[in-house]
């Protein structure tokens, strides 16, 4: 990539950011509904933090930072750099305000172009880069996540986009039957659609050994799931692990998030407002938990993470292009829903952390979570590849989480 393509990447990726925040009010950007959830103005700082820390503080000779007490409050999980601001407690920070972490991203966007500016750029400066976008690009999916819990925590009725949503079509339960055989796994040098940027858990790729299987070239909709939940499967503890069933039991958890029943009818809180609920539309916003339980009741099973690469590898499969909508629509696509596999998040063969800072990015967290794949509607372009990993705790559902189902070939 060259300095003016790194450089027009780096001003579009920032702008988006604020374009997602554009949709909010003020008292928006603090609110922290639950522990999960980040105030969109932490993200604002954070993904900010990030290059002044890991590149600026580097590479810009002179460089004067922006609030020395930044180092500690935007810091999310770096260990080996200090302390941090404990995530549960980002909201109860009413300062600094929105206006003064808009005025460090600017000083913060200077310099990375000052930087740019001096000489040419190396390739680990390069690279830093790159992968700073793609966590900001992370962090405008989290947005989005952490944006829909907020809005719909208030009591009068909140939407995020005034556009209306229309009416899903109806979903094509084909099934994609791949062959027993040894496959190619994780990120190559160049990967399947072009791109040459990976996270450090996608690699190195590795040869992995499938049995023959099928996968369904539709997503679950609403009305399966609905079906699954008037069949009373929440109260029947064959289909849910032992863990699962503990955890809807204290939660008193019956519907997936954001589902509601108003007189009688079901209706689904969206980033549109509040809709109808639409039988043919994806399900999403579902635990790993709900996700297996369901298989097991509908007698099919999750798919292996390796399994879906393969599927969605498959160029009838690839991701087509995205609406301005931010709700999942179709059934029978591939970038709706990120989908629940029964793998368990764990390195690859081999597998080597990213050096220095970045460290602590992705290895650590290879405990107690399930890998997702597939991307979502609000997936940012450039962002997504076949081999990348998502990751979540298995009863968490406020990211745009579904379910795509698998069977054996025997």
């Amino acid at each position: 990539m060259t300095k003016n393509m790194l450089i027009a990447r780096y001003q579009q990726v920032r702008q988006t950011t604020l374009d997602i925040c554009s949709h909010l009010e003020n008292e928006d950007f603090v609110v922290q509904p639950n522990t999960e959830v980040s105030p969109p103005k932490w993200h604002l700082g954070h993904v900010t933090w990030f290059f002044e820390t890991v590149i600026l503080k580097k590479f810009k000779t002179n460089y004067q930072g922006f609030n020395r007490a930044y180092d500690e409050l935007f810091n999310s999980y770096y260990k080996a750099i200090g302390t941090h601001t404990i995530q549960s407690e980002r909201g109860n920070l009413s300062r600094p305000t929105v206006a003064e972490i808009m005025r460090y991203r600017a000083h913060v966007d200077d310099a990375i172009f000052s930087l740019l500016a001096e000489k040419e750029i190396a390739d680990d400066l390069a690279n830093l880069i790159e992968t700073g976008l793609h966590h900001e690009q992370q962090h405008q999916e989290l947005l989005f996540m952490d944006i829909k819990s907020i809005l719909a925590s208030n009591i009068l009725p909140t939407q995020y986009s005034q556009l209306p949503l229309s009416a899903a079509p109806a979903p094509i339960s084909t099934w994609a039957n791949s062959e027993e055989g040894l496959y190619e796994i994780g990120y190559g040098d160049t990967d399947s659609d072009g791109t040459r940027f990976s996270y450090d858990n996608e690699r190195p790729r590795h040869k992995h050994y499938l049995y023959p299987f099928t996968i369904c070239q539709s997503l679950v909709t609403n009305g399966e799931f609905l079906a699954f939940i008037q069949d009373s499967a929440y109260c029947k503890p064959q289909y849910w692990l032992s863990l699962g069933w503990d955890w809807i039991n204290q939660t008193k958890i019956h519907h997936p998030l954001y589902w509601s029943k108003v007189d009688g009818k079901w209706f689904e809180y969206t980033l549109h407002g509040l809709i109808p609920l639409d039988m043919n539309k994806p399900l999403v916003h579902i635990s790993y938990f709900e996700a297996d339980a369901f298989a097991k009741w509908k007698g099919l099973r999750l798919p292996t993470e390796q399994e879906l690469e393969v599927y969605l590898s498959n160029a009838s499969n690839k991701p087509t292009s995205k609406t301005d909508t931010y709700h999942p629509n179709d059934a029978n696509a591939s970038e709706q829903v990120w989908c629940w596999t029964s793998s368990q998040y764990s390195a690859y063969p081999r597998f080597k952390a990213f050096d220095g800072l970045l460290n602590e990015y992705n290895g650590k967290f290879m405990c107690n979570q399930f890998v997702l794949r597939g991307s979502c509607v609000v997936t940012p372009d450039q962002h997504y590849r076949n081999s990348y990993r998502n990751f979540y705790l298995p009863h968490q559902r406020w990211m745009f989480s579904g379910i795509r189902l698998a069977k054996d070939i025997v």
